[in-house]
């Protein structure tokens, strides 16, 4: 019997979110709609630039929202990451503690240095562009695995974003490995199209060539494959995986499995800070999959959770929220 219905890996990073516009995106040089890896000397002169206003500090990292939200909903998660002995490291801990998410963090000693952030800044056309400092969690390794955990997992999530870290990718294939033997499902995102462009091999290696479920919006699958033909997208990105899950904002998602299509449309909101959208999608997708519904439902119960959180700041919603979403769902169906 499964223990967990999703096994997670990926980056622990405590987000700040900041509201700026245009010309201050600009003037802090930050790259529009994209995730940005920077260093501490970056970080430093980020924070100088956005210092007197206002910001929200949540946990991060994109595979984490998407375990947090499984369990605000009432699954079993676990997540293996990497945070530092400073204060940012207790604080990523105890979120996910708090939000019923199992973790490696529990059973080993944190390393000196310092735990990851995220600058998020939102314009106000709703879009979010981020600086990522990785800090500890850019040196993930295979110690974080708990292989008897993956073992007993209905799906094993790999996040894109480790396509950047060496030892992360190196963790995230071997996690693979092990829930393939298992018969564990996996699972894995495209993430951004700045990991498209420039950390492509690894994502192909997440990818590989037995994936059960990939997430990615239509700008990544864009990117993916060069090309901004809608056919021609989808009937690339079909041979991804079993179950391809293309999001397209405002325009619902599309549930490919094959040849076999399926367009789900979104609920209606005004979006006001698109940050933890596709995690959530995710989240909620995993969620319902792992509870007998059929792919069309999950996608319908996630195209709904991510429309709540756009319509909100903020990467993710308070467990009350989502429970609503799911009754609302429930009684739906």
């Amino acid at each position: 019997m499964s223990h967990y219905d999703l096994y997670a890996i990926g980056n622990a990073l405590v987000d700040s979110e900041y509201e700026v516009s245009e010309a201050q995106l600009q003037a802090l040089g930050v790259e529009k709609r994209h995730m940005t890896l920077i260093d501490a000397e970056r970080r430093a002169h980020l924070l100088a630039g956005v210092q007197g206003l206002h910001s929200r500090r949540t946990g991060g990292g994109s595979a984490a929202n998407t375990a947090v939200a499984l369990a605000q909903l009432g699954g079993k998660a676990f997540y293996s990451c990497r945070v530092a002995d400073d204060e940012l490291g207790a604080f990523f801990h105890q979120d996910l503690l708090a939000n019923g998410v199992a973790t490696n963090l529990s059973h080993s000693p944190f390393p000196e240095g310092q735990t990851g952030i995220c600058m998020v800044m939102v314009t106000p056309d709703a879009e979010r562009s981020m600086s990522t400092f990785l800090g500890a969690t850019a040196d993930i390794d295979h110690t974080a695995l708990h292989a008897k955990d993956i073992a007993k997992s209905k799906v094993y999530y790999m996040e894109g974003y480790l396509s950047a870290s060496p030892t992360g990718l190196d963790a995230a294939l071997k996690g693979r490995a092990l829930a393939k033997e298992a018969g564990v499902a996996l699972a894995t995102t495209l993430s951004d199209m700045s990991m498209i462009n420039f950390c492509r091999a690894g994502l192909e290696a997440m990818v590989g060539n037995d994936l059960d479920y990939l997430f990615c919006n239509e700008e990544e699958a864009q990117v993916w494959c060069a090309s901004t033909d809608f056919e021609t997208i989808v009937a690339a990105v079909s041979k991804l995986a079993r179950v391809v899950c293309l999001t397209r904002g405002p325009k619902g998602c599309l549930v490919i499995e094959g040849e076999q299509q399926t367009a789900v449309p979104a609920a209606e909101v005004r979006a006001i800070d698109t940050n933890g959208a596709g995690d959530m999608f995710a989240g909620a997708f995993l969620f319902a999959v792992t509870h007998g519904y059929s792919h069309a439902q999950a996608a319908r119960l996630a195209n709904g959770a991510a429309a709540t959180v756009v319509a909100q700041y903020g990467n993710r919603l308070k467990p009350e929220q989502l429970q609503e979403i799911r009754r609302e769902f429930e009684a739906s169906v």
